[in-house]
């Protein structure tokens, strides 16, 4: 018997219209559905595409506890890979659910590099929360010669602020609890008046809004914060709040 294929489908930031044609295609065909998963609520991977789902495929959720202490990562990859590898040998394609792109700070990568090896595989590219960010904030994210800089908020203050230096367009990820200390970088780098904040792009609860004009110490999980100080004159689309339509 010849074996399934590993697929890494983009689901994308969480609007189900920003689903591909092509992920859709997969995933509605697909017997074996796996994604990641908090141990304390819902898989926002599996809500995105909920309503393409046949209610008939079998689930395994990947749960990942969402906390600041340390978790056995390694271990829940080696166990979800093995699980997913049963269904892969007896012939059953499976798709991992990935928020975003799989291969954009995505779990994914991580099945990827544990099977690979043994199993024909596909990735399947997202509309990214960058993209969808920029979108929102209607502020491209850079042009002819910028460098654009992604910075994980989780990276040293030093690091930060050389990075803030050298790039042309600076897009700050995993935000969370390193909000307060990452404006006040970037309040520190005289870069507070080009910067947009952005949380839960493409949902209904979407905020977007110069960083200038946020109160709060913390962000969500789901918030980026986007600058560009390059050569076009683009810092005047943040003059005003953008609405979601």
């Amino acid at each position: 018997m010849m074996s399934g294929k590993l697929y890494g489908i983009g689901v994308g930031p969480g609007d189900p219209e920003l689903l591909t044609l092509k992920a859709h295609r997969i995933l509605a065909s697909s017997k074996v559905v796996a994604y990641p998963a908090p141990d304390d609520g819902v898989s926002f991977a599996r809500t995105i595409v909920e309503q393409f789902m046949s209610g008939e495929q079998t689930e395994i959720p990947i749960v990942i506890p969402m906390r600041v202490e340390r978790f056995p990562a390694a271990q829940i990859y080696d166990e979800k890979a093995a699980e997913i590898a049963t269904h892969l040998r007896a012939g059953q394609d499976v798709v991992v659910l990935c928020e975003g792109d799989p291969f954009f700070y995505g779990s994914f990568m991580y099945l990827f590099e544990r099977l690979s090896g043994e199993f024909e595989c596909e990735i399947v590219p997202g509309v990214s929360s960058l993209m969808a960010s920029a979108a929102a904030l209607q502020r491209p994210l850079a042009a002819r010669n910028d460098v654009l800089t992604i910075c994980p908020a989780p990276l040293g203050d030093d690091v930060l602020l050389e990075r803030f230096q050298s790039g042309d367009a600076i897009a700050i990820i995993k935000i969370g609890r390193h909000f307060a200390r990452v404006r006040d970088l970037i309040e520190k780098a005289g870069l507070l008046e080009r910067a947009g904040y952005l949380e839960r792009v493409t949902l209904d609860t979407q905020q977007v809004m110069p960083l200038s004009q946020v109160g709060a110490d913390k962000a969500p999980y789901f918030s980026m914060i986007l600058i560009y100080k390059g050569a076009e004159d683009w810092i005047k689309s943040l003059e005003m709040p953008v609405e979601k339509n």
